[in-house]
């Protein structure tokens, strides 16, 4: 779920609608249209959802309308209040590690588009541990982001980032708000399994972090700043530096432990105002023209096996020799023992 800092002046002209939660009408029941609630960054100017929605009506002739509902933590909760009177037919941007809540939320309806299985990796539907209700869209590992130019050793393991020469030299994000946050303590609860490892892990690395942004933007936003040479993130986001900065001296480490991968998905909801509309849309989501909107928008793979990567990716996106798995239901114990740690 990347927030660019790349593309601030890029600015797509689509008939689409885009608005926020805020303003959304709870009347609104107009035939010909698919409301879809999703993250900020996926409805940004820069991001996905304009692409997207243009294709999408060219196609169709339905339109597509994107609702800006904040963080993906937001965007669930949104729904959730609203789940007894739905005001959306599809929620966008719920990944692996909130699945868990939205499945048990009850707010999701069953439909796989057609052609999925052909197209999307079995392993990346069951990250999202449900077949029928979230569909995958994209994904990426993440990763700590390496300034070349600091005058430092590259750790090759979390356990490195212990060392103190990193003091102050590493740049976190909060997991009550932050998509990378929340991946970085699952990325640590899968190599320390261990309650009492786990604790003292996070406590060896906090002389060394520098700070817990709130969210992905500011925290890159300090690192790209020069405030750390380390900065969690993703393995795609170097790509994004080269294609638009020309930037070459980030790099995506790639640690001996393996990598945690986020995997985002999208779902119908349950009595959707626009069930047909719905269930069109999200076969078009993961189709090749759908799909090639997201490596240079989102800065994550498609789930199409099918969509031709940018140069860029191969030329700077780091590729992880192992991919690693955590229990989700321990999250949100083990991300308020490691921000009462951190803070």
């Amino acid at each position: 779920m990347k927030k660019s800092l790349f593309i601030l002046s890029s600015i797509f002209l689509t008939s689409f609608l885009l608005i926020s939660c805020n303003k959304t009408n709870s009347k609104s029941s107009k035939k010909n249209e698919v409301i879809i609630y999703t993250y900020d960054s996926f409805a940004a100017d820069w991001g996905a959802a304009p692409k997207i929605a243009a294709s999408f009506q060219k196609e169709t002739g339905i339109k597509a309308v994107f609702v800006d509902c904040g963080s993906g933590g937001q965007l669930l909760s949104r729904t959730i209040i609203e789940k007894d009177s739905p005001k959306a037919d599809i929620i966008l941007g719920i990944d692996n590690n909130n699945s868990i809540k939205a499945l048990q939320a009850d707010i999701l309806d069953s439909y796989i588009p057609q052609n999925a299985d052909s197209i999307i990796d079995p392993n990346l539907q069951a990250q999202l541990g449900t077949k029928d209700k979230l569909i995958p869209y994209d994904y990426s590992h993440f990763t700590f982001i390496f300034d070349k130019r600091a005058e430092f050793k590259e750790p090759k393991c979390l356990a490195d980032l212990a060392d103190p020469i990193y003091k102050n030299k590493i740049i976190l994000m909060d997991p009550r708000t932050s998509t990378p946050g929340l991946g970085f303590v699952a990325w640590t609860k899968a190599v320390f399994t261990d309650d009492a490892d786990f604790s003292a892990y996070w406590q060896s690395i906090k002389p060394n972090v520098l700070t817990m942004a709130p969210g992905w933007s500011a925290g890159y936003g300090l690192f790209t700043n020069g405030e750390a040479p380390l900065v969690i993130s993703y393995t795609t986001s170097p790509a994004a530096n080269l294609e638009y900065d020309k930037i070459d001296y980030y790099k995506a480490l790639v640690f001996d432990d393996g990598h945690y991968m986020q995997v985002e998905g999208a779902g119908i909801l349950k009595n959707a105002p626009h069930r047909k509309e719905a269930e069109l849309f999200m076969d078009f989501l993961i189709s090749e023209k759908a799909q090639s909107a997201l490596p240079l928008t989102q800065w994550m793979y498609p789930v199409n096996k099918n969509v031709r990567l940018p140069d860029c990716y191969a030329m700077a996106a780091a590729k992880p020799n192992k991919t690693l798995s955590v229990n989700t239901e321990l999250l949100s114990e083990a991300a308020e023992k490691a921000i009462s740690i951190i803070k």
